[in-house]
């Protein structure tokens, strides 16, 4: 299965589950959390993440994806930019693989992730682009294949995973 990068709205793709950047508390926030809190219904949403908080960085949780074209929502807790001298890669390339073991346990086949820790946590994109897509693909060569989206906000995003995406 293939593992593409598009320009796409997450919370408008039908796979059996997208991830939601989380932050720790799992509570609504801007960017694409807002989106998916917005597009799942906020109070179920929020509901069905209190009992699962706090998330630490690194780690995710899952949810339903209620009123979401995906059946699950992955909630993956990326980490802040410090300047790369904090674990920063390490913590961001574990969101990744906590995401991919979620699906599987959950029997799903396909997800979507967005940019994790790129919006307001200030990974460096380019960077970001590099951990995701080499953690996806170690993780698909161990583990067996899925089907993997990455969801660009934008053309500069999309270009950036398209790089490290090329064979």
């Amino acid at each position: 299965m293939p593992m593409t990068a598009r320009i796409a709205d997450i919370t408008t793709l039908a796979v059996d589950a997208i991830v939601n950047a989380a932050n720790e508390a799992l509570a609504a926030g801007g960017g694409v959390c807002g989106a998916i809190f917005r597009g799942a219904g906020p109070a179920a949403l929020a509901a069905a993440c209190r009992p699962l908080a706090p998330c630490p960085t690194g780690e995710a949780r899952i949810t339903p994806g209620f009123r979401l074209p995906a059946r699950q929502v992955i909630h993956a807790v990326g980490p802040v930019w410090h300047g790369g001298g904090q674990g920063e890669a390490a913590l961001l390339a574990t969101c990744y693989r906590s995401s991919l073991a979620l699906l599987r346990r959950a029997g799903g086949r396909s997800i979507a992730f967005p940019a994790i820790s790129t919006g307001i946590f200030g990974y460096p994109a380019g960077r970001a682009a590099a951990i995701a897509v080499a953690t996806v693909r170690e993780d698909l060569a161990a583990h067996g294949d899925l089907d993997v989206t990455f969801a660009c906000f934008d053309a500069g995003t999309l270009a950036l995973y398209e790089k490290e995406l090329d064979p």
